[in-house]
């Protein structure tokens, strides 16, 4: 018997494929999935109710048209007993249609072989034969089963065949469909019986078929696969029915190619788990970050509502209180009027009070009031002929216009996205620090804030990005490992707000430790030709007065000897770099490295400017260097002239002219190992090594710089200066 391999092994990988055997209908682990023609799987109940719904919005179509006016009564949760009778109902009128020859066909009666598919969205249609057309996907169908016993590998599958009490199951029989404790399992399967010859394997509830049938001819074996059609057939499909004119191969051939497609892809898939890895770290990092700027969001929004409710409800209260007190001062002045208009009335208020007064006798009494009240009677009685009410009753001044107020807040929306940083390739550049620039597109207005982010270009290093938060549009980072790639981009922050990533720039860090220095002012300094800035970083070959006095001794030509300047720090151990830029403009130039002995020699020898062959580098000698090139030297100079950068020629090698110059960099490094005794010469901006060779390393070794005619040559300048502890001096 053949054993079926056991699943416990596992268990722990098929649990981690729970999304693939999801029903894209149901949203739940396959029941009987079955295979659509395009090749995605669906349970066999959801293809049933989705045929159902086809069935019931038909039904619905033929209600309405016959009766327009009727509602249309929709079942909510049919039965599956129901679901099956109408779909058999529906395939008896939509057989009988199709075998009615010379009929019309009713366009109202259902044909439900068509319905749109969960998985890729786009109509299927399902043959004549509609479901039982369609393959059961027993692959499928046993993975899920196998990933429902991981799911619930405590509760136990107990034996069919038991008898009280009954025994929890040791294995399944997938000829008898049947699962069987040990004593069962012997019990039906004895030896030398056809029964013992069953195939078996761990218990499980889903049993399928040994041999696959075809759906048209249940009958028949499927044995070859319709490559137009992506699915087993038998051979009577292949003799005379759909697939006759198809293109079709063996099971075998089908297995094997399918098979061999499928580790392909597996395989590929799996030499780029790195890849996926860092997306999805990145997707995590999204998620993170989509969260909190959302929750951000949502609070700014809602203090931003909160501040205008403030407002209005401010600006209320002070409107409110300005009319009612408004109110309140012109009922006053209303009432007071009225209540003196109502003294006019005889017997009532001033006129009564008058009648009264005239009751009186005593003519000094009389006299005394009645003055008094004579003024009143008269004012009472200009009132009258000019009357005029003492407030007014219309409140227009007070009206609020809100119109334009309600136009913008109709009108509030989010304001305009933020536009993607660019760096700044030119300003950016790595040394000892990496400083890195950016600004904006078109000028935009400034974020609140910067993230920028980097990540070391090495399969071995964590692929995740580094993030700095900046405040400005640039930045410095710092400790980065030497002769490495790094990968930069950057993002704009305003509030809950953030723009894409800038599209990412790629630095290169120095090949060894950057060694700061300034040109050394004393040692060999020659003032008359030579002039350097207060920071002894820039240095400037000018013409002199002793040029112009000896020039009249010259009545060939013009000989000029190199004017020499060192750094101020000679090293003696390790390996080190530096760099600096040549300006366009100079005449010629001579970068490298010298020892101390050297220097010496070249520094402290008389002159004579008119002697044609003073110099051994002024291009007038005999050619004793270049002999003597490819020889260690305790010296490596590299010429710089007419912006162009010239690689020194080997006696030995046959060099062509466009092969030994180079155009000018706009930074030029010079790397020095003393222990291996090399020199290099870089392109300081992509680091890339333009000429190396043998340098003879004696004693101290200096930055070597030589001048002639105009020129000017500028240190880089270091983020952080750290000079090198070495108190040599020559």
């Amino acid at each position: 018997m053949e054993v079926q391999p056991e699943a416990g092994d596992s268990q722990v990988a098929i649990r981690n494929i729970e999304r693939e055997l999801i029903c894209p209908a149901c949203k739940e682990l396959y029941t009987h999935p079955l295979i659509l023609p395009c090749q995605h799987s669906i349970c066999h109940k959801c293809v049933k109710e989705l045929l159902f719904m086809t069935l019931e919005d038909s039904t619905d179509v033929s209600s309405e048209a016959s009766t327009p006016g009727s509602p249309r009564v929709r079942i909510q949760s049919p039965s599956l007993e129901r679901i099956d009778r109408l779909l058999r109902s529906a395939s008896h009128r939509s057989s009988f249609v199709l075998r009615s020859r010379g009929s019309k066909r009713n366009s109202l009666t259902p044909r439900i072989t068509s319905l749109s598919c969960p998985g890729c969205l786009r109509d299927v249609d399902l043959g004549e034969r509609g479901i039982n057309g369609l393959f059961r996907n027993f692959t499928l169908e046993n993975i899920v089963e196998r990933y429902r016993q991981a799911a619930r590998a405590a509760t136990a599958i107990m034996c069919d065949y038991c008898k009280p009490p009954i025994q929890e199951s040791t294995k399944s029989c997938m000829d008898c469909s049947a699962s069987f404790c040990n004593e069962c399992f012997k019990i039906n399967h004895p030896w030398g019986t056809i029964k013992a010859q069953h195939e078996y394997g761990p218990p499980t509830t889903s049993f399928r078929p040994k041999v696959l049938m075809c759906p048209e001819h249940e009958s028949e074996k499927v044995n070859m696969y319709c490559e137009i059609c992506r699915r087993p057939v038998c051979h009577l499909c292949k003799l005379g029915g759909t697939h006759a004119n198809h293109r079709v191969t063996t099971m075998s051939n089908a297995y094997k190619t399918l098979k061999e497609k499928l580790t392909k892809g597996i395989s590929y898939l799996i030499s780029k788990e790195s890849q996926v890895k860092t997306q999805i770290s990145e997707l995590e990092i999204l998620i993170r970050r989509t969260e909190s700027n959302g929750n951000r969001a949502v609070e700014e929004a809602t203090y931003n509502f909160d501040k205008l409710f403030s407002i209005l409800e401010e600006r209320k209260t002070f409107v409110l209180q300005s009319i009612q007190g408004s109110q309140s001062s012109r009922l006053e002045k209303l009432q007071s009027q009225l209540e003196e208009y109502q003294g006019l009335l005889e017997n009532s208020g001033l006129v009564g009070y008058a009648q009264e007064v005239l009751k009186e006798t005593d003519h000094s009494c009389f006299v005394q009031t009645a003055k008094q009240l004579h003024t009143r009677i008269q004012k009472a009685s200009e009132s009258l002929k000019t009357f005029r009410p003492a407030a007014d009753s219309s409140f227009e001044d007070y009206f609020v216009d809100v119109s334009k107020e309600e136009n913008l807040l109709t009108d509030l929306s989010f304001s305009k996205a933020l536009d993607v940083p660019e760096i700044n390739t030119d300003e950016s550049k790595v040394y000892n620090n990496a400083k890195i620039c950016w600004n904006h597109p078109n000028d935009s207005g400034l974020a609140d804030s910067y993230i920028l982010e980097y990540r070391k270009l090495d399969k071995n290093e964590d692929p995740t990005w580094n993030e700095i938060e900046a405040g400005s549009t640039s930045k410095v980072i710092s400790d980065l490992d030497l002769n490495s790639s790094y990968c930069f981009r950057v993002q704009s922050l305003r509030g809950s707000m953030c723009s894409p990533h800038s599209k990412e720039v790629i630095l290169q860090t120095p090949p060894a430790p950057v060694y700061s220095f300034l040109f050394d002012d004393k040692c060999g300094y020659n003032k008359e030709r030579l002039m350097l800035n207060d920071k002894r970083n820039i240095v400037e070959s000018v013409a002199g007065h002793p040029l112009l006095l000896g020039a009249e001794r010259v009545q060939v030509g013009c000989y000029m000897c190199l004017d020499y300047i060192i750094g101020d720090t000679g090293i003696t151990r390790g390996k080190h770099f530096w760099a600096f830029s040549v300006e366009s403009y100079s005449y010629m130039v001579k970068v490298g490295v010298a020892s101390d002995i050297k220097l010496q020699e070249w520094l402290h020898n008389p002159r004579d400017i008119s002697s044609p062959r003073y110099d051994q580098d002024s291009g007038h000698d005999s050619g004793s260097e270049d002999v003597a090139f490819d020889s260690s030297q305790p010296f490596t100079l590299a010429t710089i002239g007419m912006r162009k950068l010239f690689i020194p020629k080997a006696c030995n090698v046959s060099t062509s002219y466009g092969e030994r110059v180079l155009p000018l960099p706009s930074r030029i490094g010079v790397c020095l190992d003393y222990e291996k005794g090399k020199v290099g010469f870089y392109d300081a901006t992509s680091m890339k090594c333009l000429y190396e060779r043998e340098v003879d390393c004696i004693g101290t070794m200096y930055p070597a710089f030589a001048l002639m005619g105009g020129g000017a040559i500028r240190l880089e300048e270091v983020i952080t200066a750290k000079h090198l502890d070495y108190s040599h001096e020559i």
